[in-house]
């Protein structure tokens, strides 16, 4: 038997969606996403069609604003335990560090859909193809955003879950 150091990441994922409260805090994590999702779509659209920013501008803007909201609302409830319902700097710069991984994947995905789409399907689709590559990044930034900040950014210290787990 290997020591729960030893376990991989993907164990470790697999071993957490068998309990409740992960699914639950997950769901709190997916509720949080739509209201910031729908800030980060409505301000790249705003950035992108009426300011006319380049995508990786208009992306950059709206994703900064999002995940601040992200942060005050996930800090508060979704992982309130952890955070004790406090805001922290510190917490906050990790937080906006964990998350950068997201932009990446969600800016990655946005520039692939925007370029490639128009080489696969043609030039006459009625959606434009930025928008189609904003909500494919969007979910791929939420597996990646909520992974880091349930494992690495909310995660409870050592001393914290001891205390947690002992009588008293």
């Amino acid at each position: 038997m290997g020591s729960a150091g030893s376990k991989s990441l993907l164990d470790r994922a697999l071993e957490l969606a068998r309990h409740r409260a992960i699914v639950v805090k997950a769901a709190s994590f997916a509720c949080v996403g739509v209201v910031n999702t729908l800030v980060d779509f409505g301000l790249f659209s705003l950035f992108y069609f009426y300011v006319g920013l380049p995508i990786v501008i208009a992306n950059f803007f709206s994703w900064t604003i999002a995940v601040s909201g992200s942060y005050v609302m996930n800090s508060l409830i979704t992982f309130a335990a952890e955070s004790q319902g406090r805001l922290q700097v510190k917490a906050y710069l990790g937080f906006v560090g964990a998350q950068i991984a997201g932009f990446l994947a969600d800016t990655a995905t946005v520039l692939t859909v925007s370029y490639v789409m128009p080489i696969l399907v043609g030039k006459d689709f009625a959606v434009e193809p930025a928008l189609v590559g904003k909500i494919l990044g969007i979910g791929v930034s939420f597996l990646v955003n909520f992974s880091l900040s349930h494992f690495f950014v909310f995660r409870p210290s050592a001393a914290k879950a001891d205390g947690a787990r002992s009588p008293g």
